[in-house]
């Protein structure tokens, strides 16, 4: 037992833990000023926001130390387990679930909640890594693709249904792994092409530009008549520009861009007038500056830039923020929990901040590239790609550059379900690498 825990701290990455502490630290006492009367700081009050999450950093601490005493092999084994148990809390949470701003995400346990799309990514992410990083699967294969994507779809659309779009966009984030694991950069291509359509399409489909002579209600129609149009005599000049025997090949192609296109378009204007309620259009004009009849769409956005740009460059000192300190901002020690780093210890602050995510990153890909595991390669990268992505909408929410959605930011925002979720993709993360010399599949 000695020598096993010996080799286990040997070769464990105390970097990376460093940092994670260090983001627990520097989140709780954010939280405790985000919550916290401007006059009395009750530390160790356990009732308080600031107290319990001291006590999930304690549990967390646990979790992880246990994690560390488990063999790595038992992560493998039990990945495709953990994932459909995932599954079930996530239906059961839509049936018994208790609803929280307007989502059924939660499962109430007396004054605490659980929130199972937490745990659906670090349990993704193992279930990822192990179809991938079997010896019988090709990723050329369509049959892999397709069960990779499955893979992540499954768990996606459980919590769309919620309805909890922020998580969902993380998942979006498996698509570096794929393009570690040899995705062409094609798709990568295609995405942003995509993401430029749908842009373009909420742009237009706001404009109350009518054709009548055409039987066209708004500008949108004849967006997409143009799409055609043009599509049609790019595909022509092709065709006309290129030797035969590529011809019918880029034609496929063209076509192929066109439907995929209209399909983008439509289907996201159709959702954005049939599915989405009035506030999250709202939330997403307000986001391209189209101007909407609530006075109030954007207050969430208006304060949390005025808070951090209140900041200046060193910030107005801890629990000094009177944004922070009145609560202006809402959810400011959850979602918006940067907005009290930016007023409070201003650009320098979050500059630090950024840069400690930035810098976990990089070394979780380091870690990655170090593996002789293929299992552990892949999850390492799932792990960089969901924390990249909470990191990417979340401060993009408060800078207003993104929508506002509810998503934390990791190891910062209050709340026990997220942080056993990050606490757990991390230290099954770090006891996998502590046995990187002795695992070799």
């Amino acid at each position: 037992m000695s020598s096993r825990k010996y080799s286990i701290f040997k070769n464990f990455d105390w970097t990376t833990l460093s940092i994670v502490a260090l983001m627990m630290f520097f989140g709780w006492i954010n939280i405790i000023s985000a919550t916290s009367n401007i006059e009395i700081v009750e530390w160790l009050d356990w009732s308080g926001k600031g107290g319990k999450q001291l006590m999930w950093i304690f549990i967390c601490s646990g979790l992880g130390y246990l994690i560390l005493n488990i063999e790595s092999d038992f992560f493998i084994r039990t990945s495709v387990l953990q994932y459909i148990f995932t599954l079930i809390l996530l239906v059961a949470v839509l049936i018994v679930g208790k609803k929280i701003g307007g989502a059924r995400s939660w499962f109430s346990l007396g004054s605490f909640s659980l929130q199972p799309s937490e745990f659906a990514k670090p349990t993704t992410a193992l279930l990822l890594a192990w179809y991938l990083s079997r010896d019988s699967t090709k990723w050329r294969s369509l049959k892999v693709r397709v069960i990779s994507f499955l893979i992540i779809g499954l768990p996606a659309l459980l919590i769309l249904l919620q309805p909890d779009a922020g998580t969902v966009i993380v998942f979006a984030g498996f698509i570096f792994v794929f393009y570690r694991e040899g995705l062409s950069g094609n798709v990568l291509i295609v995405g942003f092409a995509s993401l430029i359509i749908a842009i373009t399409t909420i742009l237009i489909g706001v404009t109350n530009v009518h054709y009548p002579y055409l039987g066209l209600k708004s500008g949108i129609g004849m967006f997409w008549i143009l799409w055609v149009i043009v599509g049609a005599g790019a595909i022509y000049l092709v065709r006309e520009l290129t030797v035969p025997r590529k011809r019918a090949y880029l034609t496929r192609w063209g076509i192929a861009s066109i439907i995929w296109g209209l399909l983008i378009s439509i289907g996201l204007h159709m959702g954005m007038e049939n599915v989405l309620k009035s506030h999250q259009r709202e939330r997403i004009h307000v986001l391209f500056g189209i101007d909407v009849n609530n006075p109030d769409a954007d207050y969430n956005i208006r304060h949390a830039k005025a808070a951090i740009g209140s900041g200046g460059l060193s910030g107005k000192g801890w629990m000094h923020g009177p944004m922070t300190a009145y609560s202006f901002v809402p959810e400011q020690e959850t979602d918006f929990i940067f907005c009290t780093v930016g007023e409070e210890w201003g650009f320098l602050g979050s500059s630090i901040v950024v840069l400690l995510f930035t810098f976990l990153i990089l070394r979780i890909i380091f870690i990655a590239e170090r593996q002789r595991s293929k299992f552990t390669r892949i999850y390492a990268y799932g792990v960089a790609s969901i924390l990249f992505m909470h990191l990417l909408v979340n401060i993009g929410m408060v800078l207003g550059l993104a929508p506002v959605i509810g998503i934390p930011l990791p190891f910062f925002s209050y709340g026990g379900s997220s942080l056993l979720g990050f606490t757990f993709l991390i230290a099954v993360l770090l006891k996998l690498d502590s046995e990187r010399f002795s695992i070799l599949r």
